[in-house]
């Protein structure tokens, strides 16, 4: 008899909208996962950007109030069972920084900024965890900024969208004036349909078996419909249709009553109404279903190792090696060697051993080379254009910024002016990761087949000291010598100290 008690443990995510904050917690009991709470705040995030892209005082103290009330929910919880992802409205505001760096005084896990279509892929997985079995899904979010549209088998999604359009924008382009026209719906709607133009077909040709809408406002749409008579809640065009005609009945946003309308979503309604009528129309739905899942239930399921189907991150480093055609080999050796010297040196850094920046080293030594589809010259530098630019399942904004700046400082001289300021991670470690990952390409630079003599690599302040347990390792290969002592002086430039021994001159 089995008298042992269940693994238990409690997780958490975030999801920073630029309409609202969303919470949910879960527990983990052993291979399940149990929604404890759902919580949510109406932030208006988006309604606080100027002209400039700033976001202003007024919204930046709303966001930091309900982070401090959800970070009463989550004391005790530990960092690695929180995720908290930020989207459209911290991806846009040119001052993100300083809500970071305030953010962090009241909730004391990071943040991550992830890219659209990231968001969109954890929306899929969201309401793909949600959902009964389903062959094929199209999944429509509409945010305050952004709208999401993913089609995707099980747990994978194949077809991703994210494009620039949501409620709270498209009410301060096309409803300024709180005026509820026929010719305001018809403008949201052809702008929207604009935006999606050159991706309907590709949708209507790959197709699917259910359309699902996920989050507030087709939700809330849902729930009008029920309002108005329609008890299954499905949404139609036809459905859409009378919606406009009947919200035309007022003449301004204020005068709606709408039984299933909340106070909160009033506002911005009319424009997620327009907003999902135009992809209704161009992709050529017939039915849409609501499903609770969203964006912070396919974070908690990532989170949770047990529900991963693979560790998506490795897929798509693997992938984009490939795709560019990357000498696998040699990278293998690159990354045996950066993790055998981050392994010797991770705590003269102050780094833990299993730390995720070990795994950014790892993975910016796999994919160093992607330059070199572009070309050789400067291939540095095409390495890091490409892994700040493509997209990246399971990345966020930040970490692909890492991986970028480390391939980029992999060889020639040191500009440390260039070096980004990282909100995720400290400037040390990233600068400590540039030198590993420099020596451990420049020890394997001759790309020989014979392997290396087993080399150390110690540090004594700001020195760094390379040896090798081969005597004579150096006056046999006088080409890496050479190159050894050119690094030497990169360093110097730098204003870092590098020290190259072997066996013999310990004689």
């Amino acid at each position: 008899m089995n008298n042992q008690s269940p693994q238990i443990r409690d997780v958490a995510a975030i999801d920073l909208g630029s309409n609202s904050f969303h919470m949910v917690v879960a527990k983990v009991v052993d291979q399940d996962l149990q929604l404890v709470s759902r919580h949510k705040q109406r932030v208006r995030l988006a309604s606080g950007l100027d002209a400039q892209n700033n976001l202003d005082n007024a919204s930046i103290e709303r966001g930091l109030e309900c982070l401090a009330m959800f970070a009463e929910r989550l004391q005790g919880f530990d960092e690695e069972n929180v995720r908290v992802a930020a989207t459209h409205t911290l991806r846009q505001a040119n001052n993100t920084h300083i809500f970071l760096q305030r953010a962090s005084e009241v909730l004391p896990f990071p943040i991550e900024i992830i890219p659209g279509v990231e968001e969109a892929r954890l929306i899929y997985l969201g309401v793909a965890h949600t959902q009964p079995e389903s062959d094929s899904k199209l999944v429509i979010d509409i945010g305050g900024g952004s709208t999401e549209m993913i089609i995707g088998k099980g747990f994978e999604a194949e077809l991703i969208n994210s494009k620039q359009m949501g409620c709270v924008s498209y009410t301060n382009r096309f409803f300024a004036n709180g005026k509820l026209s026929k010719k305001n719906f018809a403008k949201a709607t052809l702008a929207a349909e604009q935006k999606i133009e050159s991706i309907a077909h590709s949708y209507r040709r790959k197709g699917w078996d259910t359309a699902f809408g996920s989050s507030g406002t087709i939700k809330a749409i849902k729930e009008v419909l029920i309002g108005l008579g329609f008890e299954d809640g499905i949404i139609t065009a036809k459905r859409l249709d009378k919606l406009i005609e009947k919200l035309c009945e007022w003449q301004t946003i204020d005068d709606i009553e709408l039984v299933g309308l909340t106070p909160e979503r009033k506002p911005v309604f009319a424009a997620g109404v327009a907003i999902l009528g135009a992809i209704v129309k161009d992709l050529h739905i017939n039915e849409m279903h609501f499903s609770e899942g969203a964006l912070r239930e396919g974070l908690l399921f990532e989170m949770e190792d047990s529900f991963k189907r693979s560790d998506i991150r490795m897929r798509t480093t693997e992938n984009l090696a490939s795709k560019h055609l990357v000498d696998l080999e040699h990278a293998a050796k690159i990354k045996g060697q950066a993790t055998e010297f981050f392994h010797q040196v991770h705590s003269d850094l102050s780094i833990e051993e299993n730390s995720e920046l070990l795994d950014m080293l790892q993975w910016s030594a796999l994919l160093h080379e992607v330059g070199l589809s572009i070309s050789l010259q400067a291939f540095h530098r095409h390495s890091s254009y490409i892994l700040r630019h493509t997209y990246m399942p399971g990345f966020n904004q930040e970490q692909q910024r890492v991986l970028a700046m480390l391939v980029r400082f992999q060889r020639k001289a040191l500009k440390l002016g260039e070096l980004e300021e990282f909100t995720l991670y400290k400037k040390k470690h990233i600068i400590g990761l540039i030198r590993i990952l420099r020596l451990a390409i420049l020890v394997n630079g001759q790309r020989n087949e014979e392997p290396l003599p087993p080399l150390s690599l110690a540090i004594d302040g700001e020195k760094w000291t390379l040896t090798s347990e081969q005597k004579d390792w150096l006056e046999q290969n006088k080409l890496l010598h050479a190159d050894l002592l050119t690094e030497q002086d990169y360093w110097k430039s730098a204003g870092w100290e590098l020290d190259i021994q072997d066996e013999s001159l310990r004689e």
